[in-house]
């Protein structure tokens, strides 16, 4: 085995030689892969790709839903030393533009459907398409390449022409911005390796069900537990309530993890004699509160949770069925927290302060946001990274999150930018002005989105027409619930916007409800290609 591949790859051959017709990931609806079928797929398509011109430190962008390719992708990358940067299949417009542009990226590995969102926003250096499918449109000054060059001769795919080191980026994780665009994080493999080994409830015997995008961590970690800790995982392409048990019981999934609504969702379900009735044994849930318990004592198995983010690897842990409500975990080894003030003085113990912290070991956590030394010197202050999360210790050790330093909006799972929903609003012709905050839903799970915006002409605002515009250009998940049109917004001395206090207003009876409009905004589904 050549030297100049990444552990990750030495790791994935020997899992191939040691144990080949092993079942390693296996694709809800679709293929079921042996560790054999790993090592030459991937190969397969690192080859493919180096006829292609992906060379090692390439930056490669993947705008797939969870798929053998999209799986394939990650492995074959790390073959050739190239840079994973997935995108939202849910993008579009700016948002969209902005990854493009901003990764620099030449290479992009996509789903045929979303052909048609490139046509009329600026690619920056993109220069060929792998279109995934049949279907697909023309952009000007983009190469389309057809999804069978992706097939390539497994036994000849050339290793990296340098050692590929621990510390060398692995992929790039964009995550949404709170007071400007999305920044990428930077993710090494030694940062990927901690962050998937922090899960300590898993182990080689486990199957793991991954629901989540591989855009985001807990999608590209929940498939790095099969590699790193033995065991195999089911890939679904979203996450859904009424086939989660069935899925369950087809592929014997041992552990998963669940987000806060998905557990509402499946505790809001009709309870039966077969709720015990299964082979899940582990779940992580976060967060951890009377709805993990109740979960955890309907469905009888072992509730875990922890706070992590794309820039972390799992500092906060704790489990099986942690007695205290609310925890996020305690410290988990080899990193060192602190809660500090504005100054970056410690509080005193019970008080809440923003949670910084840093590891025994470099490059196991992020080392920075790609093309943006500003963001990265703001996060690594002092020596310690900077997580924008307030949290207070308890007498018992555990960690509580309190609120968001920052005006990121959660929703349903997802973190959303305010700078960037309001960007989308501010293109519409009658919007003046707008502020997108996060307020607490009717029924008490997460956050919904509030727009309070001043318009040109309050008489003539039609409500109906702005969610028609917004279709798109932003995600289905970023669109704005609520709407409410003010003559002034509060203010600082300095003229900013006071987000706070239309936090604090909340939802009024001069606000207008999607919902109660009648307006469901659902994701594009794509299938598994």
């Amino acid at each position: 085995m050549n030297k100049n591949y990444p552990y990750f790859v030495h790791l994935l051959e020997q899992r191939a030689a040691e144990c080949p017709d092993e079942e390693a990931i296996l694709f809800v609806d679709g293929p079921r892969w042996t560790w054999r079928d790993v090592r030459h797929i991937a190969r397969a398509m690192a080859q493919g790709l180096q006829q292609i011109g992906v060379r090692q430190g390439d930056y490669v962008l993947s705008w797939q839903p969870n798929s053998p390719t999209a799986v394939a992708t990650i492995f074959a990358l790390a073959y050739l030393g190239a840079i994973y940067v997935p995108v939202n299949p849910n993008y579009r417009g700016a948002s969209l533009a902005h990854i493009i542009r901003h990764s620099n990226a030449r290479h992009m590995i996509l789903h045929g459907g979303l052909m048609d969102r490139l046509t009329d926003i600026d690619c920056g250096k993109l220069e060929k398409a792998i279109v995934l499918g049949t279907d697909r449109a023309s952009v000007a000054g983009l190469e389309i390449i057809e999804d069978t060059m992706l097939r390539g001769d497994a036994d000849i795919v050339q290793p990296p022409e340098k050692q590929v080191a621990d510390h060398d980026t692995q992929m790039v994780i964009y995550t949404s911005g709170t007071t400007g665009p999305a920044k990428g994080v930077l993710s090494s493999y030694r940062h990927g390796r901690t962050a998937a080994l922090g899960f300590r409830n898993i182990g080689p015997q486990d199957r793991n069900l991954t629901a989540m995008p591989f855009y985001h961590v807990g999608g590209v970690y929940g498939l790095f537990w099969a590699l790193f800790h033995g065991g195999s995982v089911v890939v679904q392409n979203g996450f859904s309530t009424s086939r989660f048990w069935s899925i369950v019981n087809e592929y014997a999934v041992t552990t998963t993890g669940l987000l806060g609504s998905m557990v509402d969702f499946l505790n809001a379900t009709e309870p039966s004699p077969e709720d015990k009735n299964h082979s899940l044994r582990t779940v992580i849930i976060a967060p951890y509160g009377p709805a993990a318990m109740r979960f955890a004592d309907r469905f009888g198995v072992d509730v875990y949770t922890e706070y992590n983010m794309s820039e972390l690897a799992v500092p906060l842990f704790c489990g099986p069925n942690p007695k205290v409500s609310g925890t996020c975990g305690v410290p988990s080894p080899g990193v060192e927290l602190r809660l500090v003030d504005a100054c970056d003085e410690e509080v005193v113990a019970g008080e809440t302060g923003e949670l910084v912290l840093r590891m025994e070991r470099p490059w196991t956590i992020s080392h920075g946001y790609l093309n943006d030394d500003k963001a990265t010197a703001s996060a690594w202050r002092n020596g310690w990274f900077h997580s924008g999360d307030m949290f207070r210790r308890d007498d018992l050790g555990h960690y509580h999150f309190i609120d968001r330093a920052r005006d990121s909006i959660r929703r349903r799972g997802e973190n959303i930018s305010s700078f960037e929903v309001e960007s989308a609003l501010l293109g519409y012709d009658d919007i003046m002005e707008a502020a997108a905050v996060g307020v607490p839903a009717p029924d008490g799970t997460e956050q919904e989105i509030l727009a309070v915006l001043r318009v040109r002409q309050p008489d003539n605002f039609d409500p109906l027409a702005l969610m028609d515009f917004l279709k798109g250009e932003i995600a289905h998940h970023m669109i704005p619930r609520f709407i409410r049109v003010v003559d002034e917004f509060p203010r600082t001395p300095t003229q900013k916007i006071e987000k706070h206090r239309l936090r604090d207003e909340g939802i009024r009876d001069d606000c207008w409800d999607r919902e109660k409009a009648g307006i469901l905004m659902r994701r594009t589904k794509l299938e598994m290609g």
